[in-house]
């Protein structure tokens, strides 16, 4: 065994630049290219590697020190051979051109951004990125020196990071998926006539979405059984002030216009977090996103601004953006920036059941068909119209009592407690 010692290397004109991260301890077994210290300058970061493999005996810096070209950074225990010497760094300035590979240059006077470039990442180990990416790096158990950068000089960003993690996340996924895949043992045309056909272009579309909500977002589901009779009666008596023809409103209108009611009233539910910011954005607008039955899939257009609109208004609403997504007409825009969903089986029949929230939304409510419900008050068997509801929440930021706060603030809106002339 040979005692090395490992010294900053040329840095072109800097003096004393800082060393912000110690990335070894004593008696640490170490391979040549692994990094060792992180120095930084005003403009740049760069981790130095060790030029030999060895253990280390003695560290003479610490996290803060002040640096310059030939200071001593460590000392380690090495094995004696010409390869390693021909590749130690050299205090001369007149180096050879091999040994520039491994030279770091800071920038100099604000005109140059000298940043090691994606060749010397593999020659030398160095990555140019921030020392906050570099933790965040260390943190997820990453490599650096495999992670591609997007910014000047292949300089790694935290979003480079994020975009790495998530392909390997979704490759190891995917390459899972493949192997726990039941191939079946017969094909289907074995056992009779069959078509295949092309999934729906819509469907296509719509189902990594669907399957992202369902397996980020802790679903909670609550339901709930509103008495709908006095609205109801109220929806039925409308009629036109000048001709006498009934006025025909769809319930959904009425649903939204508790809705937005509700969400007034818990402004949690009118917000989208981001988890990896730790921030909530609260949406001061009401666009109420509604599900469409159409023959080339569910789509799920907005709504906008309800609160403004009158039960007539947002009825003539519904039916005209239905329309234009029966016919692919709607805007692509139309299908993003809600507040809340609303998915009705109320033309189709069902009562209760767990709708998947649309994300950045936060809160989906499924309506069912309305009953007819046989109940005693005051000793008295009477028939009440009853509405089933099933409210699903993303319980990261939204708990159980809010919820079921937030089904009672319903149920009283569509109730008889609702003032439905005042919103006509």
């Amino acid at each position: 065994m040979n005692e090395q010692k490992i010294i900053v290397p040329n840095i072109g004109d800097f003096n004393e630049v800082e060393v912000i991260e110690v990335l070894v301890k004593e008696g640490q077994k170490i391979k040549k290219d692994d990094s060792i210290i992180t120095l930084e300058s005003d403009k740049s970061s760069v981790e130095v590697p060790s030029n030999f493999n060895g253990i280390i005996k003695k560290i003479n810096i610490k996290v803060g020190d002040k640096v310059s070209e030939g200071t001593t950074i460590l000392s380690l225990e090495s094995e004696k051979n010409s390869e390693e010497k021909t590749q130690s760094v050299s205090k001369d300035k007149n180096v050879n051109t091999e040994q520039k590979n491994e030279i770091i240059n800071f920038p100099k006077n604000n005109k140059k951004k000298n940043i090691p470039t994606t060749s010397m990442i593999t020659e030398g180990g160095i990555k140019p990125a921030s020392p906050n990416v570099r933790k965040f790096t260390r943190e997820l158990g990453a490599d650096i020196s495999k992670i591609p950068g997007t910014e000047r000089s292949g300089r790694v960003t935290k979003e480079d990071v994020k975009n790495y993690i998530k392909d390997k996340l979704t490759n190891t996924q995917v390459t899972n998926a493949q192997k726990k895949k039941i191939k079946n043992e017969y094909e289907h045309s074995e056992f009779g006539e069959i078509e295949v056909k092309d999934i729906p272009r819509v469907k296509r579309l719509s189902g990594p979405h669907l399957v992202r909500s369902w397996t980020e977002i802790p679903h909670v589901t609550q339901h709930e059984e509103v008495d709908i009779t006095e609205m109801e009666q109220f929806r039925s008596s409308l009629r036109d002030l000048q001709t006498g023809q009934k006025i025909s409103i769809t319930p959904l209108a009425f649903i939204m216009r508790a809705m937005v009611n509700g969400l007034k009233a818990y402004p949690n539910f009118n917000a989208s977090i981001d988890s990896e910011s730790g921030k909530v954005t609260y949406k001061k607008y009401f666009h109420i996103g509604v599900a469409v039955d159409t023959p080339h899939g569910l789509m799920v257009p907005k709504i906008r601004d309800v609160d403004q609109l009158d039960i007539k208004q947002i009825s003539e609403k519904l039916r005209s953006v239905s329309k234009l997504c029966k016919e692919l007409k709607i805007d692509k825009k139309e299908f993003f920036g809600g507040s809340m969903t609303i998915s009705s089986l109320g033309g189709i029949g069902g009562t209760f059941f767990t709708p998947i929230i649309n994300p950045p939304e936060l809160s989906i409510l499924g309506v069912g068909k309305s009953y007819d419900k046989i109940i005693t008050k005051d000793g008295k068997i009477i028939t009440r119209k009853i509405l089933p509801i099933s409210l699903s929440y993303d319980h990261r930021f939204i708990d159980g009592a809010e919820g079921a706060r937030f089904c009672v603030h319903l149920s009283q809106s569509m109730g008889k407690d609702f003032a439905f002339k005042l919103a006509v």
